[in-house]
């Protein structure tokens, strides 16, 4: 459920300001009440969605400015775990990442959307994991759930896996060769292409989106 309120929240489905009615959205995926609180606290939690107290809840106004800002820094954690996969990943983590990021072609060839996405999140949960700083580890990973639903939103692009796939495999090979520069560089144009491309579902509403 949060997945699919947060797709509408991101594609614009769902308006800044909107309200979120608990009772309708407990029809609409058929559930209780419940699990509609969990689903709209989570998104609170990734900024998706403001509550307010005997108002209920509403789909937040993020602005442009601020979401580049996120990206931003998602793109500097994402290069600094590159560098340090490249200089302290082991060679069985080496091994088993090329192994699925080869394997992610087929996925790409297929047009398995879904299953690519699924990768994705693998592929990249890989690298803060091969960066051995668990410290760093844990901020990637907060800030990558808050911009989680904006970095889904890019496969909707025309021809994005694709481009997904190549650029992972700048990344792939140069923490294969061991070049930690080469691999921080690449993995900070990948997430200034992804912010670009998720760009273009913030819908822009007077300065806000």
């Amino acid at each position: 459920m949060v997945s699919a309120i947060s797709d509408r929240i991101v594609t614009g489905v769902m308006r800044p300001g909107e309200k979120l009615d608990e009772v309708s959205l407990a029809e609409r995926y058929k559930v209780s009440r419940t699990p509609v609180r969990e689903a709209l606290s989570r998104l609170g939690a990734m900024g998706l969605v403001d509550r307010r107290p005997n108002r209920g809840a509403i789909v937040a106004i993020v602005s442009p400015a601020h979401l580049a800002s996120m990206f931003e820094s998602m793109a500097e954690l994402e290069a600094i775990c590159a560098r340090f996969c490249a200089q302290r990943m082991t060679q069985k983590e080496r091994r088993a990442m090329e192994i699925e990021h080869q394997a992610a072609s087929q996925l790409v060839a297929r047009r398995e959307e879904a299953a690519y996405e699924l990768f994705n999140s693998d592929f990249h949960a890989r690298l803060y994991s091969g960066a051995h700083s668990p410290h760093i580890r844990d901020l990637a990973l907060q800030t990558r759930s808050r911009l989680a639903p904006f970095r889904r939103a890019q496969f909707r692009l025309d021809g994005r896996l694709q481009k997904s796939w190549r650029e992972h495999d700048r990344i792939v090979a140069a923490i294969l060769a061991g070049d930690g520069e080469a691999a921080c560089a690449a993995a900070r144009d990948h997430m200034t292409i992804v912010s670009e491309a998720s760009a273009v579902f913030a819908h822009d509403e007077g300065g806000e989106a």
